[in-house]
């Protein structure tokens, strides 16, 4: 009896796609402001779709910005036949064995981006075959979180433009607006915050996002000119591994710092909390090699009592930030929507967890129509999820 359980829980076949989806308008932050970046045209996705004896499917994703997919889809093609034959359900023994056969590669980069493609197919399989949401499996706090929008907020836009988008934001049933700042003249950050602020009033939560662009006495000038006007968090102060600096930045400023999207690894998250350098941590469940690492760094969070506001993909971090036992936020973005049949449900200044198993997504027609390169080992997922 349990060599047939066993049997059926073997992974019989992958696909593998790479995706690229444009943007509707190029982004621009504060890299870009300082001549260290391009404008953001596009996300590069890798799909996995991961296929078990029973012929039941999981679908995970990973991303990268500006540079790198045709070599996320290259190394995970590499690596896909390992997975082969081994139980689904042992998804940390997975995640264990291709970190360790990726070890040349350093431990995060590219080789965790990988791996959390195939490491959030997984756990999507797991909850489906429980019957679940993810956010249920992993044991949910609630139903929701708290959402706020970064779209619209970026350095290209006008003022006006702004404050349209914010209210527009608002009005939705969106919680908060996180807008960027870090030009080169601090007055012109302020006034786009001061009219930020009067767009949305007081009651609607706003932060601002300086993208690692500040030296440490420019950090502490602006952070300390802010620091009375009630912001939910100032995020990126500072470069992304300047722990000590975050640090020493936290202990002067009544607002939370948030920080840790850039981070690829639980240790590197381990070493920027000891230093005290996050009040709101923001782990990017892609980036640090999908749902199995990020456990552990919500417990690190949990353990610290840090507010947790994961960094893009909504449509991954809302399943964990549930399960966390303390509100966090969730950041929206429509930028990969269009690549799902299903959409997320946005009310009362909160983003709600399907009820569909799993991250409760399919890969729609558009995703396929903008995949760049395509292959499938073993059995192939049956029709196209």
């Amino acid at each position: 009896m349990m060599r047939g359980r066993v049997l059926k829980d073997r992974i019989e076949g992958i696909r593998l796609s790479q995706v690229s989806q444009p943007l509707r308008r190029p982004a621009s932050d504060a890299k870009v402001a300082t001549g260290r970046q391009v404008p953001l045209t596009s996300v590069e996705l890798l799909c996995a779709e991961i296929v078990d004896a029973e012929g039941r499917t999981g679908t995970g994703f990973t991303y990268t910005l500006r540079a790198g997919g045709p070599a996320l889809f290259a190394l995970a093609e590499e690596i896909a036949p390992m997975l082969l034959g081994r139980p689904a359900a042992d998804i940390p023994a997975a995640w264990d064995m291709l970190a360790w056969r990726t070890i040349s590669l350093g431990a995060g980069g590219a080789a965790y981006h990988v791996l959390a493609a195939f490491d959030t197919a997984l756990w999507d399989l797991k909850a489906r075959r429980a019957g679940l949401p993810l956010a249920r499996l992993l044991g949910a706090w609630r139903a929701g979180a708290r959402v706020y929008n970064s779209g619209g907020q970026y350095l290209e836009a006008s003022i006006d433009e702004m404050r349209g988008a914010a209210r527009a934001s608002v009005a939705r049933g969106i919680g908060g607006i996180k807008m960027k700042v870090g030009q080169p003249d601090w007055r012109e950050d302020m006034r786009r915050i001061e009219a930020v602020r009067d767009a949305i009033g007081p009651d609607t939560a706003l932060m601002i996002d300086a993208n690692q662009q500040w030296t440490r006495a420019e950090a502490r000038a602006f952070c300390r000119r802010v620091d009375d006007m009630g912001l939910a968090f100032i995020e990126e102060p500072l470069e992304a591994r300047d722990f000590a600096g975050h640090g020493a930045l936290a202990r002067e400023l009544v607002t939370p710092v948030a920080t840790g999207e850039m981070l690829t690894s639980f240790d590197e998250h381990a070493a920027l909390v000891a230093a005290g350098g996050a009040g709101v941590l923001q782990p990017d469940a892609p980036r640090i090699g999908g749902v199995t690492p990020f456990l552990r760094v919500m417990e690190l969070a949990r353990a610290n009592r840090l507010t947790l506001a994961p960094h893009f993909v909504m449509e991954l971090h809302l399943q964990m930030v549930a399960a966390y036992p303390t509100e966090g936020w969730v950041e929206y973005f429509d930028w990969l929507e269009e690549l799902f049949d299903e959409r997320l449900e946005i009310r009362d200044g909160r983003i709600w967890v399907p009820d569909r198993p799993g991250f409760g997504l399919t890969l729609s027609d558009a995703a396929r129509a903008r995949t760049v390169s395509t292959t499938t080992l073993g059995a192939p997922p049956e029709g196209g999820t």
